[in-house]
């Protein structure tokens, strides 16, 4: 997962953990492809969102496929602000034995059906609320990333 298919950029893992039979995931969403800064606003956020959703998939079929004992994963993922706090985008737990067929053409869709969680707003993924007490990473992690 080096490259993503709209964002030349690297995953940048903030968090991973094994506890018994749960993977537990947390990362920065892939910036948009500095190709893409010509583009309009709403296709720079589309191809954002595509492959927010792509790499949360490719996670879950990758953890799943190295870690045979774990039985799910729990993943957050998180966009990077320029000079504010990262804001949680993508949250779920995905199970080993969810089985989800391939001829889904929507992404979203598909996506849903695994157990993610997030909020679309014309095309962009919008932040999730969330509770400090159960997100205490992302509230200690500095805005680049440091802690």
């Amino acid at each position: 997962m080096k490259f993503g298919d709209y964002s030349r950029s690297r995953l940048r893992l903030l968090r991973f953990e094994l506890k018994e039979h749960i993977a537990e995931c947390e990362w920065l969403a892939r910036p948009n492809d500095p190709w893409d800064e010509g583009l309009a606003w709403h296709v720079r956020h589309h191809n954002q969102t595509l492959q927010a959703l792509q790499d949360a998939l490719n996670i879950r079929e990758t953890l799943f496929r190295t870690i045979p004992e774990a039985r799910s994963v729990r993943v957050r993922v998180y966009r990077q602000q320029q000079g504010a706090e990262p804001e949680l985008i993508i949250t779920g737990s995905l199970n080993r034995q969810d089985k989800v067929p391939l001829r889904i053409a929507s992404l979203a869709m598909r996506a849903m059906l695994f157990g993610l969680h997030f909020r679309l707003d014309d095309g962009q993924l919008g932040a999730l609320d969330w509770k400090p007490a159960n997100f205490q990473f992302a509230r200690a992690m500095s805005s680049d990333g440091d802690k």
